[in-house]
């Protein structure tokens, strides 16, 4: 019998608001697969994704957090997915791929997972060894079932081919697609910024170990600037709060997020932009974040954490600064540096169009798209 869908997509988050997950579901459409997207999100219900040959179907979203969540996403996932038979189960993430594996056995589809992090040693799992060890056992059971592994670093594809014997994973950047990039609203109009003031720019989850509190404690001490958080996440209510409470809105503002096809055209009106994980993982240690690249194809310097993977493309493109983000009197002198030395920002803006020529999408999507026709051969 021939197969409802080409592809099974699975991410736990809302695949609407996900720019990896969208990229990928472009270059599927593109090669002219019928796919099925199952995510979580903030409504029940199916629906059309605004991507051709794509249909999508939102699940409602579990409660929880570490294992028990995953456990709530698995049963839910494997009883949406089973109901669709298909040639490739995408596993998008950790949580979805124990449900993608079972579908694909049941269906003798190829198995697919995107390891967009470093599970067993991400943030949320330091100190917490048998949060680890779960993660460990998922992954160990699973990854040797995959046709191919797809991952963001290649610190995090060499330790995946360590610990699961996963050969040759394929490197997919989190970088944006290159264009024209058109200013939309400027972020000092919607922030309503002082014209003569610097705007250092943090997009992205505001969530712990991502040096957000180290940055707004930072900015007491910095002159000329004002420090924009473009984004959600759990830690947001609690940062704002905190900024009221100790009269910090001079400094300090809170936009919400944007969607993923009109973020660069925000970013781009920035001076200059920062990720700042802090290295309490190894996931963060071999991490190279999508807002990274997003500020680099912006054409933003950037201030960044003095991690290996973020600092040698920095350092090696001399587009920005690194810092020890938990040293505060660095990271003070960092950002007021940044602030102060309009030409220094000039001289590593020009710089970042350099790191596109090795790091850019084009080149990822054709790894992509090629490890998919040796998945449908």
């Amino acid at each position: 019998m021939e197969p409802t869908f080409d592809v099974l997509f699975a991410l736990t988050g809302d695949v609407r608001r996900n720019s990896r997950a969208l990229k990928q579901l472009h270059l599927l459409s593109g090669m002219g697969l019928r796919v099925r997207v199952l995510c979580y999100g903030p409504s029940a219900g199916s629906s059309l994704l605004n991507v051709p040959n794509v249909t999508l179907e939102v699940l409602p979203q579990p409660s929880g957090t570490g294992p028990p969540f995953f456990w709530r996403v698995h049963r839910r996932m494997c009883r949406a997915a089973m109901r669709h038979s298909t040639r490739v189960c995408h596993a998008s993430d950790l949580y979805t791929l124990g449900a993608m594996a079972r579908t694909a056995s049941r269906y003798r589809a190829k198995l697919a997972f995107d390891s967009r992090e470093l599970y067993t040693h991400v943030a949320s799992a330091a100190g917490r060894p048998w949060v680890r060890l779960v993660w460990h056992l998922v992954q160990r059971r699973y990854l040797p079932r995959a046709s191919v592994v797809f991952t963001v670093s290649g610190s995090i594809a060499r330790q995946l081919s360590r610990s699961y014997g996963v050969a040759d994973p394929v490197l997919l950047h989190n970088v944006p697609p290159r264009g024209t990039i058109r200013r939309g609203p400027t972020l000092r109009a919607l922030t309503g910024a002082p014209d003569e003031d610097v705007i250092l720019l943090h997009q992205g989850s505001i969530q712990k170990d991502r040096g957000c509190w180290l940055l707004v404690e930072a900015m007491r001490q910095v002159r000329g600037a004002i420090l924009v958080f473009l984004g959600g996440g759990p830690l947001k209510p609690v940062l704002e709060s905190y900024v009221r409470r100790e009269s910090l809105g001079y400094c300090v503002r809170f936009l919400d997020p944007v969607p993923p096809d009109s973020l660069l055209s925000v970013t781009a009106t920035a001076d200059a932009g920062i990720t700042l994980l802090e290295d309490t993982c190894l996931n963060h240690r071999f991490a190279l974040p999508n807002k990274l690249f997003e500020y680099v194809m912006a054409g933003l310097p950037v201030i960044a954490s003095d991690l290996p993977e973020i600092a040698n493309l920095v350092r090696s493109y001399h587009i920005g600064c690194v810092v020890d983000p938990s040293r505060q009197e660095d990271l003070v002198q960092a950002l007021q540096r940044v602030t102060s030395d309009p030409r220094q920002r000039q001289i590593w803006a020009t710089n970042t169009p350099s790191v596109l020529n090795k790091f850019n999408w084009e080149s990822a999507a054709e790894r992509f798209t090629a490890a998919y026709s040796n998945l449908l051969a």
